[in-house]
């Protein structure tokens, strides 16, 4: 991996409840950000400190010039470095590339008090995706270079709106979003369609939960349950929601799930101890 330093922003709670940490993990095209909007401030109000990670070449993290260089083990070594700085062990928090990376951590030995997968990629990998979208929204792979880039047109804007979120969303607000999109590795990328190739491992017993949009274009609710099963997980469907779980419409309902499944997981947990 090349040299680089990783930014993780902390987000401490005001009103602590004792409750373990959050480390959110981005996924593809993204950074940090996407969870600082809505996500984080919601659950600091419920009592938990959350961290976000950029992952290495996005957001505040370096690495932007070598970002091809990195794959998903590379990510996964930047969980494990930003859990070894927490104060305590954290619920690990992915979505869609994100799921991979803290699955990788993981299975690679790591630790953590639970794990929330949202849009996971499935154990299949993104080859099913890829091609239907090629067949039924091929403007996509278009208009992708102009989010990232920053030069989106009319046509960005629509495209990835009717990709990313739910029908309910106006493509004009995907303007709010687009900052947070950037460039994605070449190399990790090609390692999600190549998933059912690459080495793999034991998963170990954690509290686990796997959160999909039950109107996601990328990754649809009917795949949740294969990442499920793996996980022995329970599952949580938002009705209305697109693929950016944390950003789109129906966030609220998003963020309440998850964290009505966190205290009833680990309060339950604590008042037994």
């Amino acid at each position: 991996m090349p040299a680089r330093s990783l930014a993780v922003h902390r987000h401490p709670s005001a009103c602590p409840k004792g409750l373990p940490p959050l480390l959110f993990v981005h996924g593809a095209y993204t950074n940090a950000r996407c969870w600082q909007l809505h996500f984080i401030p919601f659950l600091n109000e419920r009592g938990f400190d959350c961290y976000a990670l950029d992952l290495s070449g996005h957001g505040e993290s370096g690495g932007h010039a070598q970002i091809d260089a990195f794959g998903l083990d590379d990510y996964a070594a930047d969980v494990a470095e930003a859990v070894d700085g927490l104060p305590a062990l954290p619920v690990l928090v992915g979505h869609s590339m994100g799921t991979q990376v803290v699955e990788r951590y993981l299975i690679g030995g790591g630790r953590a008090a639970g794990v929330v997968l949202m849009a996971p990629v499935p154990p299949s990998g993104t080859g099913g995706s890829a091609s239907r979208l090629a067949l039924t929204r091929p403007d996509f792979f278009a208009e992708l270079p102009n989010a990232v880039s920053g030069r989106p047109t009319e046509a960005t804007f629509r495209v990835m709106t009717e990709v990313y979120f739910s029908p309910a969303m106006p493509h004009r607000e995907m303007a709010e979003f687009l900052p947070m999109m950037e460039r994605e590795s070449d190399r990790a990328v090609a390692e999600m369609a190549a998933l059912p190739f690459l080495r793999t491992g034991r998963r170990p017993s954690l509290p686990a939960l796997v959160m999909g949009g039950g109107a996601d274009a990328v990754f649809p609710p009917s795949m949740l349950f294969f990442t499920t099963l793996a996980w022995r997980a329970q599952s949580v469907t938002v009705p209305g929601c697109g693929h950016m779980l944390m950003l789109d419409r129906p966030w609220p309902a998003a963020a309440e799930a998850l964290a009505g499944w966190l205290e009833t997981r680990f309060q339950a947990r604590s008042s037994i101890a």
